[in-house]
């Protein structure tokens, strides 16, 4: 029999207003960075007073329940029948060894795919572009993925627009970023879209990270690219060379000196080795220096910094970095910092 007695009425919240739902999409095998990297973002914006509505966390299985990720560490999700497709404002499908096998779960995909048209965005983190692409929206538009995947996500779909350097990509209502820890400059990216710049430098300070890297920006840094052409290392103490003399007159003939060899022997291997020649090698590193004083904020003048790294004036510096990042040395130093 229910108890008489009187009860207190439980307190209104102070805040009643909407909030907008974000669905990720968990599964086994999914890359846990992946989930937690975004969600930590979004979830920063509970300390925060915004302008519009909040955000509301919906992690989702295809039968709820805990989760295994990459690592073994479980993620206890809730059914994805238990939230409607209507109900999601964005949609976030995470990658991870995993993702190949959420092809073959019809429940799932189906789910995923009746909440495509009726999301305000979308969205994939690293591999989870395959599982979008599985369903369409992706046709005749960009996107990104992890660096490693993206000739395979070209070659079975050449309808897409892959861009292999891009750190995210938004094409409309649809995101997609690279590996793993790109999903953070993603989720700020929409934060600051929803609720503007100086909350996202705001969740971007609590978080101890950059505001966020340039959509454009090279998923890698150009050392690392050459170490990964160069399989056997046979560059790799020239290259830390030519950081160390950067702003040398670093000529074929000073460089195939140094590799010992002749200059057109030096030129030919360097390229077979590395996919570079050895200007453009040099020109790389050169932006790869520049990028880090930007970066680091210590050195004022963008004209100081082109005289650093070697190039002599800011517009031979200006040049190669639309060259290989697609922005100008003014607009990543500001957008890479958020200043």
């Amino acid at each position: 029999m229910p108890s008489k007695t009187a009860k207190a009425p439980r307190p209104e919240p102070r805040d009643k207003k909407a909030t907008r739902r974000i669905a990720i999409v968990a599964f086994p095998g999914v890359t846990l960075l992946d989930i937690s990297g975004p969600a930590q973002v979004f979830a920063e914006l509970e300390a925060i007073e915004l302008p519009g509505p909040d955000y509301s966390l919906s992690y989702l299985s295809t039968s709820g329940g805990l989760v295994p990720t990459d690592v073994g560490m479980m993620i206890d999700t809730a059914p994805i029948d238990s939230i409607a497709p209507a109900e999601v404002d964005t949609l976030v499908i995470p990658g991870g060894p995993g993702i190949w096998k959420i092809r073959n779960d019809a429940k799932l995909m189906n789910w995923i795919a009746e909440a495509l048209p009726k999301a305000r965005r979308i969205a994939s983190v690293c591999l989870g572009a395959f599982a979008l692409a599985w369903t369409g929206i992706l046709d005749g538009k960009r996107a990104a993925t992890h660096w490693r995947y993206c000739p395979r996500l070209q070659d079975s779909f050449p309808n897409i627009r892959v861009e292999p350097n891009a750190i995210f990509v938004k094409d409309g209502r649809v995101w997609s970023s690279a590996g793993v820890s790109a999903g953070i400059d993603l989720a700020l990216a929409m934060i600051e879209e929803d609720f503007g710049h100086t909350i996202a430098l705001d969740v971007a300070r609590r978080l101890v990270v950059f505001l966020k890297r340039p959509g454009g920006q090279s998923q890698f840094s150009t050392v690392l690219a050459a170490q990964a052409s160069d399989v056997e290392g046979r560059f790799s103490a020239l290259h830390a060379w030519i950081i160390e003399n950067i702003t040398s007159d670093l000529k074929v003939e000073t460089l195939a000196e140094k590799a010992g060899m002749t200059p057109r022997t030096f030129a030919r291997t360097y390229v077979s080795r590395t996919g570079m020649t050895p200007a453009s090698g040099v020109e790389a590193l050169r932006v790869e220096t520049a990028r880090l004083l930007l970066e680091s904020r210590q050195i004022g003048g963008v004209i100081e910094v082109a005289k650093r790294a070697g190039f002599g004036d800011d517009e031979r510096m200006r040049r190669a970095f639309l060259r290989h990042l697609g922005v100008s040395p003014t607009e990543y130093r500001n957008r890479f910092s958020g200043s």
